[in-house]
């Protein structure tokens, strides 16, 4: 079996992992990442549920034959729609000594109370009860990905999906202050806020969302809390890791970081840069075709 050490893997179908990626980063400040945006493709939420597999499994195949042992898809629609046929039917015939680890799990398992690694049937349900709003892009509020995980893991917590399609075109833009960027803040939270049941938490499911993080909690009472993927899953890979040494003991630590796009990299680094807060420089690649 390949124990081949290297980097680790961070995939988005276009910037928002970005925002992921700072959170691990943050954490793991002497690792090195490779981060692949699938931005010629870009968005994965209007395909198909064959085309998304499709594309999330040419894109960890191409991460992991540039080295890379453990990938994290940063990406909620490749995670709803991909992530357990990749986990179950592609890496034990492809790549057994790989993994990959996606955004909805850990998600669900923090807003139901649980244990990282928690397995529905043998893990006891979570005790969280009460109201949780999911604020997303209209592909994950229909995939319903995060009301199903919910339903498992917390059958007492009452979810509230809110679709915001408005979002993402304003952080992609820069338009992240000014009347229009809190007429559509407002506009998607005051359903949530002004609603019969009046959430605990707000997760912002999509990594875009962070970006508008000052507006919203502008708009939102503070004794809600707030919760962003980025913090959640960098903690949960963090003790992922420390229960897998197998695992993390692969991963090299030289600090380094590499940018790669499938589209013009003019456009990936001056958006990159701006969800970084720092200048970065990428290089386009080709996803090649797996076979059938």
């Amino acid at each position: 079996m390949d124990l081949q050490s290297g980097r680790l893997g961070v995939f988005d179908s276009g910037f928002g992992g970005l925002t992921v990626l700072s959170e691990l980063v943050h954490a793991l400040p002497d690792h090195d990442f490779l981060y692949l945006g699938d931005n010629a493709r870009y968005p994965y939420g209007t395909r198909s549920y064959q085309a998304v597999v499709e594309f999330t499994t040419e894109a960890i195949d191409f991460l992991f034959r540039q080295g890379c042992p453990v990938v994290v898809v940063a990406c909620n629609t490749a995670s709803a729609k991909a992530l357990r046929t990749i986990q179950q039917q592609y890496l034990p015939s492809r790549w057994p000594d790989r993994r990959v680890l996606g955004m909805v799990r850990p998600s669900a398992e923090v807003l139901a109370d649980l244990p990282p690694g928690a397995i529905p049937g043998i893990t006891r349900p979570g005790n969280a009860t009460g109201t949780v709003a999911i604020l997303a892009t209209p592909g994950t509020v229909s995939s319903r990905s995060f009301v199903i995980e919910l339903e498992k893991l917390a059958p007492g917590l009452k979810v509230i999906q809110q679709a915001c399609p408005m979002w993402v075109p304003l952080v992609e833009n820069g338009e992240l202050e000014g009347p229009g960027c809190e007429y559509f803040v407002r506009k998607y939270l005051e359903p949530v806020l002004r609603g019969p049941q009046i959430p605990g938490r707000i997760l912002l499911a999509c990594t875009h969302y962070p970006l508008l993080l000052p507006r919203i909690r502008e708009v939102v009472p503070p004794d809600i809390e707030i919760l962003t993927q980025g913090g959640i899953v960098s903690a949960r890979l963090m003790d992922w890791l420390d229960r897998h040494p197998e695992h993390a003991g692969r991963l090299t630590g030289n600090g380094t970081r590499e940018y790669l796009t499938t589209d013009d990299t003019t456009r990936f680094d001056e958006l990159a840069s701006m969800f970084l807060s720092t200048p970065i420089m990428s290089r386009r690649v080709h996803l090649p075709r797996l076979d059938t």
